[in-house]
């Protein structure tokens, strides 16, 4: 094996270790078992231990019935496993996937309204630049719960 196999193994390796962690801490945060996570992913206790600990890279199918059993995204899975390149906004998009409590709807209605935030704000054709935008004055309604 030469130099460049190597490492390039051992980069796959990393990435594997790294999505093995990447799901462990979403099951500690969602309180739950390795047990309990398999059962709901419908994979087995032991195939799902060997995942976290990076011994085995689980396919894409695999990692979405896994993030479905974590309720939360399939594409925020991808993206540590390196199936989907990262999406731009950095780490408040990551927390939008990454949150648990949110259903997938409302994750992407999050992302859609912050990614308009973001394009008012970059002043992109079309869209208001700071300091621009028609804003009510003394009159703001109010919102309900």
């Amino acid at each position: 094996m030469d130099r460049m196999d190597k490492t390039v193994n051992s980069a796959v390796n990393q990435a594997v270790s790294d999505l093995g962690s990447y799901i462990r801490t979403q099951r500690a945060n969602a309180q739950i078992s390795v047990r309990q996570l398999a059962k709901r992913a419908g994979v087995s206790n032991p195939y799902l231990s060997q995942v976290e600990r990076g011994l085995r890279k689980p396919s894409a199918e695999i990692l979405q019935q896994i993030a479905k059993a974590l309720r939360i995204s399939a594409e925020a899975l991808y993206v540590q496993a390196g199936i989907l390149e990262s999406r731009e906004g950095g780490p408040v998009v990551d927390a939008v996937l990454a949150d648990a409590d949110l259903s997938e709807r409302q994750k992407q209605v999050l992302l859609d309204i912050y990614a308009s935030f973001r394009r008012e704000q970059d002043g992109e054709p079309g869209h208001p630049a700071p300091g621009n935008s028609h804003r009510p004055e003394a009159t703001t309604p109010e919102i309900e719960e």
